[in-house]
């Protein structure tokens, strides 16, 4: 696929380049029926006049783009983003175009738009499906984009991503060393690839193991903990998929009164300031980092290298206080 151009308006519509010009820049020189033709075949193949200019004169935007799928309100606890962006940030030299949006159709609808109108160079594509159009969409656009996360799923596009199914294989490990049988899971959106791949590492480690949804919200995190700890059998150990939930998550064992560790065993995903302060055991990489090197590989795909599938270091746990022996049966 290719941007339209005026000469593309111009067939379509059946008048000169000259008339096409005229129309989409509000000049006289034009009937009005003429105008309403060129604009309704300018808008059906997806014409932005505003930018024609940087269109047509193929000159760089000087922007990438980042969109995320997200309540407004739920992005600013988050602290995984703000380190993956401030990563991303320090390798670039063009501006990022940062955009939330509420549906994945929107996303996709935007990134069209985004292609249309020359807004963006480039794309960081994030929280990837297990199967996910924007891979086969990037493609077709040909706009240069990183999967961040997403291995063997990336389609041709350039991929940076961490092993989940490993690390969540550690995770469980090391809890079972401490004698923890009845491990729990509190997980991320079940339709993001990562998910998956953490629930099949879970499932393949722990025996009779409980996965309950969350959303990454505090919310998600009390109300699945509530649920698991007032059960008949309720987990010696729960593993949370984001350091959002893991707080609510103790907070609620506080307030039912289960001590943590003696009596159950917490482990966050993803450590940060939130972990660090409450003392919570959790998976720990350096986002900053890891969002520089999804920079590095989008910038050399604008600059026309061949797209590589970049695998970062494995999360390392770092034991805290939230973590200990299981409790005698």
């Amino acid at each position: 696929m290719k941007r339209p151009t005026i000469k593309d308006i111009a067939a379509a519509a059946g008048v000169s380049k000259g008339a096409v010009s005229l129309a989409l820049n509000g000049r006289s020189g034009v009937s009005e029926s003429t105008r309403a033709r060129v604009l309704e075949v300018a808008s059906s193949l997806g014409y932005r006049p505003s930018v024609t200019a940087r269109a047509l004169s193929s000159a760089s935007a000087d922007a990438v783009g980042l969109v995320l799928v997200r309540p407004p309100r739920a992005l600013g606890d988050e602290a995984f983003f703000f380190q993956l962006i401030a990563g991303m940030q320090s390798e670039m030299s063009s501006a990022l175009l940062l955009q939330v949006v509420a549906s994945r159709s929107d996303e996709i609808a935007l990134y069209q738009r985004w292609w249309a109108e020359h807004r963006v160079d480039g794309v960081f594509l994030v929280d990837l499906l297990v199967s996910d159009p924007r891979v086969e969409l990037m493609t077709s656009l040909g706009l240069p984009a990183v999967v961040v996360g997403g291995a063997g799923h990336h389609g041709e596009l350039a991929s940076v991503w961490a092993d989940d199914y490993a690390a969540m294989t550690s995770v469980v490990e090391y809890l079972k060393s401490l004698g923890h049988r009845r491990i729990a899971r509190v997980a991320g959106l079940p339709s993001l690839l990562h998910t998956v791949r953490r629930d099949a590492a879970f499932v393949e480690s722990v025996v009779d193991g409980v996965i309950v949804p969350g959303d990454y919200t505090a919310e998600s995190g009390a109300v699945a903990t509530r649920a698991l700890l007032s059960s008949s059998s309720p987990p010696t150990a729960i593993v949370y998929d984001n350091d959002v939930m893991a707080v609510a998550g103790a907070e609620v064992a506080s307030s039912l009164g289960v001590a943590v560790p003696s009596e159950l065993s917490l482990v966050a995903w993803d450590d940060s300031v939130l972990c660090q302060h409450g003392r919570l055991t959790a998976l720990s990489r350096d986002t900053f980092a890891f969002g520089a090197r999804a920079a590095r590989a989008l910038g050399a795909v604008i600059e026309g290298a061949l797209p590589t599938d970049v695998e970062d270091v494995l999360p390392e746990l770092v034991v805290r206080g939230s973590s200990g022996v299981a409790p005698v049966s």
